[in-house]
């Protein structure tokens, strides 16, 4: 059974599909919830403290997605090729972000109108008696630069095991690229098998 945060945070998410964010008001969000609208004030804090909250949602999902993707059968570690599960990874987030425009607004910058962007996307922890302790204990939203970099790094511990320093390197060179491409592929949507050839073609032969 969810609890009362994850039944308000499916609550914010599903009036976001049918109003922009300016619109969804607090009162709706907890009523959808079934829960009182102090239980949201005392959860959130604010507005802006949900908005957070939805979208530090969507991209701990999305971390958690990458990760599955380069350990499990869609990124076959063991065929052990590095070019196809950075190629599986940079698929999923592609398909992934076509359907979820929070992610895809985090991973571009990109937010719009409709969207919650929280007043803090980036600086230090959020502190300050008018927050809840348990808003005060999450860290900063990334910057798209910054989700971009935690990726890249997920991926190079995934495949630097064995390699030697130098090897390494090259690899997490590779890895930049590719969550790259990734993003220009989410501004700019083409082919379903475009983004894994070019993937392909961009890593050296050795990692391809």
């Amino acid at each position: 059974m969810p609890t009362a945060r994850e039944s308000l945070l499916d609550a914010a998410y599903a009036a976001l599909a049918n109003r922009p964010w300016p619109g969804v008001r607090m009162v709706d969000v907890a009523a959808a919830a079934q829960v009182s609208r102090q239980t949201l004030y005392n959860e959130f804090g604010s507005k802006d403290g949900l908005a957070r909250a939805l979208v530090r949602r969507e991209v701990d999902r999305y971390l958690a997605g990458v990760r599955a993707v380069l350990a499990g059968p869609s990124a076959p570690a063991a065929a052990g090729a590095p070019g196809d599960r950075l190629a599986a990874v940079a698929e999923w987030t592609v398909r992934t972000a076509r359907h979820n425009p929070l992610l895809r607004a985090v991973l571009t910058g990109c937010w719009g109108e409709r969207l919650p962007q929280p007043l803090r996307v980036t600086g230090g922890p959020v502190t300050g008696p008018y927050m809840p302790a348990q808003r005060r204990a999450d860290g900063p939203l990334p910057s798209p630069v910054e989700l971009l970099g935690q990726v890249r790094d997920l991926m190079s511990a995934a495949l630097a095991a064995g390699r030697s320093r130098e090897e390494s390197l090259r690899l997490t060179g590779s890895c930049e690229i590719t969550v790259r491409l990734a993003v220009s592929f989410v501004v700019a949507p083409a082919g379903a098998d475009d983004i894994a050839r070019m993937v392909r073609g961009a890593l050296p032969a050795a990692i391809a």
